[in-house]
Parts: C-alpha cells; structure tokens; sequence
C-alpha cells in the first residue's frame, strides 16, 4: 500500500513516517508546507513541499504516485489562538480539508484516517470518556475538528468513502531512538515546556488555573505516547483495508494527571527542582480530558505500550537533552 501522510514533518506526523518505514513495508510519501514542522524529522521518505489545500498539487501527486491512503495530520492546533483567531482555523481546518479529501476522491482514494481531537467533546458529561458521548466543544479548534469528521461522515454516505477519526487525548514523548522529538515554535505543551525549565531555558513553568474542580486544582489530562498513537493509525488503516467500517476511536491511556503531577514527574525525570507559578486560567480549557479507548482495544486490537507516565517523559527527556533547541541542534551539528 503506497501512504499520502499530510504534515508528515510535524510532531505526530513525523513519527507516524518513521513507524510505517520501520515497522511495515508501505511505501510513504509526505506532503508538508514546512510552516509547523522540520524538513529534518523526515526520516527514509519522500517530502513534497506544498500546501494540503492545493488541490491540483493533491490531485496530481495522489495520481502520480499511485497513493492509496491517506493519513491527515495537517491543522493549526492551539487552542488559545483558535479562540482569539477562529478565522484561521476554520480556513485551514475545514476549508482547506475539504479541498484535499475532495481532490484525493478526485485521484481515486478512498481511505482516510483522520488526526482528530479529544476536544471535541469540550466538557465532558463522565469520565473516562467514551465515543458516544456528547460532542460540545469549548472552543473553536474542537469546533473544526469536529465540523471535518461531520465532512468525512457526510462524504461515507454520499461517496463511499472510508475513514477513521481518531481522538487524541494529550499526545506527548518522542522516538524511543531519539532520533525525532517534539519542535513546536510557538510550544504550548505542558511536558516540553517543564523540560524547558529544566534545560534552563525558563525561569519556571505557569500553572494556568489552580481553582478547576479537581483534586489539586489544576487541569487533568490523559497522555499518550506518540509512538502508541502511529501503532493505532497503522491498525485502523488496516482495518479499514479489510473491509472494516468507518467511525471514531478515542486513544488514550485511560489515567488522568493534574499539571502538579505531571510537574513532580518531570522533576523525578530531570533531578531538576523546576520552579511553578501559578498564573491566570486560559479560555477554553475543560477541567478534566481522560479516554475510554476500550472501543480502539476491542476493535482495533490496540495496546498501548507506554501506559507509565514517567516512562513518556523520559523519551521526551532524553530527546530534548540531546536537542535542546529541536531540530535546529541537528541542523548546526550537520553544517
């Protein structure tokens, strides 16, 4: 099966390239703009620099190269700029989604798996989380989100088309090898930005909000390594190849941390005192994201292999040591 993987050069994308090469004999092709992500976490495939909403550069490369699949990871992500700019999320999201899927159905390809979000279902009703229940997002990146798998459901209906949506919760870690690693600029996860402050590079770390109804206070989130989530992508692109049916699937861990914890277990990590503050709470931040991914077990067969928090951190530790300024490091090593 020859695999269009969009925003392969970003975080997710980037480690779902090197799993399918290392671990599958799929032949990989990438499309990124390079906006978010880094020409060097491409690893043994084919980039192709341009924009998923080109929809003639889709077309014509979906057909050019005989592409089969298609795994979607481009998309602006951050949730605070989602609520200050939604424009830009809706254009790029939505928009610009519906032109690729509508120029990958024009080259003849009819499998998506599809980068969606455990933000989608905003506030939850219960936890852990479970697929069926309600989808009411608190901000306008889980608005989108959720507003492209409405698309994809509404294309399978009209147009065949076969997908899967795969809800992440907070996805975090890097490459067991430490070959790629998390290199977002601006960084907005909790993990990388408390190694930060390890590595030196911040003062401290701020706690937005310590007054959430939780059992410190803080925000509770479920995290998964990165490795586990490309292990699920694989499996569900199988699945739908064997005739399997569209849908959703949470992954997750299942376990909940509050940003004290995951500050203590970064300290356990690193040896590092890591300095907190406590500052303003953020808008559109729900107070507790964990996973029922009993569904992406029972029918996908998935097993998450990281299921220990601490054991995440160190993959990301090990990596931001080795590249404390990302893929920057790499690149001045190499010249």
């Amino acid at each position: 099966m020859k695999i269009l993987i969009v925003g392969g050069a970003g975080y997710i994308g980037s480690h779902m390239v090197l799993y399918l090469t290392q671990h599958t004999a799929h032949e990989v092709v990438v499309l990124d703009n390079l906006s978010k992500g880094h020409r060097e976490a491409v690893l043994d495939a084919r980039l192709v620099e341009g924009d998923f909403g080109d929809a003639a550069l889709v077309e014509g490369l979906c057909r050019d190269e005989g592409i089969d699949a298609l795994m979607h990871f481009g998309a602006d992500s951050l949730v605070g700029e989602s609520v200050t700019h939604p424009e830009k999320y809706y254009e790029n999201n939505v928009v610009k989604g519906k032109r690729l899927i509508d120029a990958a159905l024009a080259a003849g390809v009819r499998h998506v798996i599809f980068s969606s979000t455990a933000a989608t279902y905003g506030e939850p009703e219960r936890v852990p989380i479970r697929e069926e229940d309600a989808t009411r997002p608190t901000n306008p990146y889980g608005r989108t989100k959720l507003a492209f798998e409405g698309l994809l459901e509404s294309y399978r209906e009209a147009y065949g088309l076969h997908y899967t949506a795969l809800r992440y919760f907070n996805a975090a870690g890097a490459d067991p090898a430490g070959r790629i690693g998390e290199d977002h600029a601006p960084e907005t996860h909790l993990i990388p930005l408390v190694l930060q402050v390890a590595l030196g590079q911040r003062m401290h770390i701020n706690i937005y909000g310590d007054d959430y109804p939780t059992p410190d206070g803080t925000c509770l989130r479920d995290y998964i390594h990165v490795h586990d989530l490309a292990s699920a992508h694989l499996l569900a692109l199988e699945r739908l190849a064997d005739g399997g049916s569209s849908g959703a699937y949470n992954l997750g861990n299942g376990q909940g941390f509050s940003v004290r914890e995951i500050i203590e277990q970064c300290r356990a990590v690193t040896g590092h005192a890591i300095p907190a503050e406590v500052a303003p709470l953020r808008a559109g931040d729900p107070a507790v994201l964990v996973a029922s991914a009993e569904r992406a077990q029972d029918e996908l067969g998935w097993r998450p292999q990281y299921t220990d928090v601490r054991a995440i951190i160190a993959t990301a530790w090990q990596w931001h040591q080795q590249h404390p300024h990302g893929f920057a490091t790499s690149v001045a090593a190499a010249r």
